[in-house]
């Protein structure tokens, strides 16, 4: 690289770094402004531009607020009081972000249950909550229904649409609550370190856990993507991505919402419709996960690729072959990529587009940073320790687990952890360079360059990503054990050719009783769509390791391919069910001539 481009590429850094810790630099754990705070201002200077626009119809900044107090006093109706929790089961629509932004006014904690989910995952998010009232539409009532019944305790279920039952009508009940913003004293004495939301994250084993996402961590990803992106009251935003997330719920938000701008919300993604969409919309940015753009880039070419006013798409997980195609072929002008995590203290930006890197934080920067790779242990599933019991930092172009500092006196550094204070304190790392520190374990391999651009590598343990979501092998092995004829069960994930993430595989030890039909229906009333096995092994035995834990290593090697495997396989057909994979079989979905 020549002097001149590095020169560039620097100024770039720079650039975008400063802009980001300029918008979150005030944030503090004991200040009184909360994130409530945040977006109240922007209504206040914003007020009749467009904020939110979702099928057709759009909020503005003041009809946004009016909604948001609707619901403040709707809680206080119901003696909802601040610290107390409320569940909201939803997919994506206009009034998601101001049911959660309303709630926070008045000190209320919300609940972003995944839509997706059903029976005992859903009731164990629902039970994890606290909740004793949940907020549902004519769609999640029904699964919310079918989950009552493993329900800890009542919740009072309230209905955005037509309520029957034991429901409650609340568009009914909102007509007869204020527009008017709550008085400020109800949330007097509280502080950017109470918890504003919770948002559910598989983790690396079990089911679902739920991370207390405090005013704090809401501020720093939503001032955070309002500074990285560079964003502004002409910028329009399109935002297929689930509110119950992070990347769509507070990321994508944010940057918009905190700049002046508007937000284009979609009930879910469509990559048929995406080109199109953002042409009608005339969006100049969008927010991604990487699953969404593999999906784009295997569109066949349409006449609306290129006429957009796109300057910038932000997100994660894009993969390098994939980032280049979406950047020459729908000739986008930046690329911004992310890392972070929803629970953690770590995250880094990728500011000058360097293909592949998910962040970057250089040498002459070290000390801004809490960021660092120590050298794993992968058949541990350990950090390597040295002869003086401290751990070892990685060098360039050596694989490690990342870790974040804990507690460097800024916000940005503080760790909050889940809700399962057990399950907070297994993602602490301790006395890892020095006698007492702590640092938070992210559970991700990744390497850096000697330029300081890291590299995503995979997940530590047992968890896998497909589409777009964490699959807990524990969680699904659980689920089919419990179909008939499943003795034992080994979920694991395979690399499929080019797909991003790993597809779900079972290694099932079975007796006469198994019907690979009854199978196929049981997993997909039991599990969401991304948690279900794309492909099915019958082992006559599974392997088990001295202590016990089944061994994952060499399935995950042999993968789906009948050349290796011996005995049956099945694979998903997305029409069909589960259909036997032949030879014939394996080589079209080698070709990608099948849709998984």
């Amino acid at each position: 690289m020549s002097f001149k481009a590095r020169l560039e590429r620097e100024w770039r850094f720079v650039r975008g770094l400063n802009r980001t810790l300029k918008r979150v630099k005030t944030i503090a754990p004991t200040s009184p402004n909360l994130v409530c705070d945040d977006l109240q201002a922007a209504v206040d200077q914003w007020r009749e531009k467009p904020a939110l626009t979702f099928e057709g119809k759009t909020l503005t900044y003041g009809e946004m607020d009016a909604i948001a107090n609707r619901y403040a006093h709707w809680a206080k109706t119901n003696n909802l009081r601040r610290g107390q929790s409320v569940a909201l089961f939803m997919p994506n629509r206009l009034e998601y972000f101001p049911i959660w932004y309303g709630l926070t006014k008045v000190g209320v904690i919300t609940a972003l249950i995944n839509n997706q989910l059903s029976g005992a995952a859903l009731a164990h998010c629902l039970n994890i909550s606290g909740a004793g009232h949940a907020i549902v539409d004519s769609e999640t009532s029904i699964a919310f229904e079918q989950a009552k019944g493993l329900l800890d305790r009542p919740m009072q279920q309230w209905v955005l649409g037509h309520a029957v039952g034991d429901q409650r009508d609340l568009s009914q009940a909102l007509k007869s609550c204020s527009s008017l913003p709550p008085d400020r004293s109800v949330r007097e004495g509280m502080t950017a370190s109470d918890t504003a939301l919770f948002i559910y994250t598989s983790g690396t084993t079990g089911l679902p856990k739920a991370a207390r996402i405090t005013h704090v961590r809401a501020q720093l990803f939503m001032r955070g993507f309002a500074g990285s992106t560079g964003a502004t009251e002409h910028d329009r935003i399109y935002n297929p991505l689930p509110l119950y997330h992070s990347t769509g719920g507070l990321c994508g938000l944010g940057a918009a919402l905190l700049n002046g701008g508007s937000v284009v919300l979609k009930k879910k993604f469509s990559a048929t419709h995406f080109w199109s969409d953002v042409v009608a919309e005339e969006a100049t940015m969008f927010v991604y996960i990487g699953e969404l753009c593999r999906y784009l880039v295997n569109q066949p070419p349409g006449e609306d690729d290129t006429r957009h006013k796109l300057r910038l798409a932000f997100g994660n997980g894009l993969r390098p072959d994939v980032w280049a195609e979406m950047k020459s072929r729908f000739r986008i002008p930046e690329i911004l990529e992310f890392y972070g995590s929803t629970e953690g203290n770590v995250s880094m930006f990728n500011f000058d587009g360097r293909t592949g890197a998910i962040g970057r934080a250089p040498k002459w920067l070290r000390n801004r940073f809490n960021i660092r790779l120590v050298q794993f242990d992968v058949e541990a599933e350990a950090p390597i320790r040295g002869t003086d019991g401290f751990c070892i930092e990685c060098g360039p172009g050596q694989v490690g687990e990342c870790i974040g500092k804990i507690g460097q006196g800024d916000a940005r550094s503080e760790y909050t952890g889940y809700v399962d204070k057990v399950a907070s304190d297994r993602k602490i790392l301790r006395d890892v360079f020095e006698k007492g520190d702590a640092w938070f374990r992210t559970g991700d391999l990744m390497k850096a360059d000697g330029d300081g651009y890291f590299y995503f590598i995979d997940r530590i343990g047992d968890t896998f990503r497909w589409k777009g979501e964490n699959v807990s092998t524990g969680e699904v092995a659980e689920r089919l054990q419990a179909v008939p004829g499943v003795t034992e069960a080994n979920v694991y994930g395979v690399e499929v050719p080019g797909a991003d993430g790993r597809a779900g595989m079972a290694g099932l030890v079975v007796d006469a009783d198994f019907d690979i039909k009854v199978f196929g229906d049981q997993v997909a009333a039991d599990l969401p769509p991304y948690a279900q096995p794309v492909f099915v092994r019958i082992l006559p035995a599974i392997e088990t390791t001295g202590t016990f834990k089944y061994r994952k290593l060499d399935l995950v090697t042999d993968g789906f391919d009948p050349g290796k495997v011996k005995g049956a396989m099945f694979y998903k057909d997305g029409a069909k069910g589960y259909v036997k994979l032949t030879k014939a079989g394996f080589a079209k979905l080698e070709a990608g001539g099948v849709k998984l």
